[in-house]
C-alpha cells in the first residue's frame, strides 16, 4: 500500500478550509483589530511599546515593552478604560492589565570579538605589578597574556 500525499493547496486556501488553522487565522485577525482600535487611542509614542496580548472576560491584558512605559500608562489608565469603553468592542471592558515583557533581540553572531592592543596588554601587566590582591594580579595577568596571544596568531 503506497502513501499518495493529498495534492499541493495554496497557503491561503488551507487557512480558511482546515478548522484548527481557520480558528489561529480569526483570532490573529481579532488580535489585529484590536490592537487598531487600542493604537488608535494611545499616544503616538506609545504605540509602538504596547500591544494587546488578550481580551477575555471584561480583561484586556496588554503587553508593554518596559517599566519605563508601563508606568506611564498605568497614570493614563482610567482615561484609555475610558476611551476604549466608547468603542463598541470594549463595551464591557471592566480592567485593563499590564505585563512588562522586553522584546526578544537576537544575540549577535559572527563579529569580530574585541582585542586588546600591544600597549593595553602592557599596560594591565604594568598594573598588576602593583597589586597585592593576588587573585586580581593573576587575573590582570592572564588577560595581558590572553592579549598577547591573539596578536601573535
Amino acid at each position: 500500500m503506497a502513501y499518495k500525499p493529498s495534492p499541493a493547496r495554496l497557503p491561503a486556501a488551507l487557512l480558511r478550509e482546515v478548522r484548527p488553522l481557520r480558528l489561529l487565522l480569526n483570532q490573529a485577525e481579532r488580535l489585529v483589530h484590536l490592537q487598531r482600535l487600542l493604537e488608535s487611542q494611545l499616544q503616538p509614542a506609545a504605540r509602538e511599546h504596547c500591544h494587546v496580548a488578550s481580551w477575555r472576560d471584561g480583561v484586556l491584558l496588554l503587553v508593554v515593552t518596559d517599566g519605563h512605559w508601563a508606568t506611564r500608562l498605568r497614570y493614563q489608565q482610567k482615561r484609555l478604560q475610558r476611551q476604549l469603553i466608547e468603542l463598541e468592542v470594549f463595551a464591557n471592558l471592566r480592567r485593563i492589565l499590564f505585563k512588562v515583557q522586553p522584546p526578544v533581540i537576537p544575540a549577535k553572531r559572527g563579529g569580530h570579538p574585541t582585542q586588546l592592543s600591544g600597549d593595553a596588554a602592557q599596560s594591565l601587566r604594568e598594573t598588576a605589578a602593583g597589586i597585592d590582591d593576588p587573585k586580581l594580579k593573576a587575573a590582570l595577568e592572564r588577560l595581558a597574556c590572553h592579549a598577547q596571544n591573539k596578536h601573535q596568531r
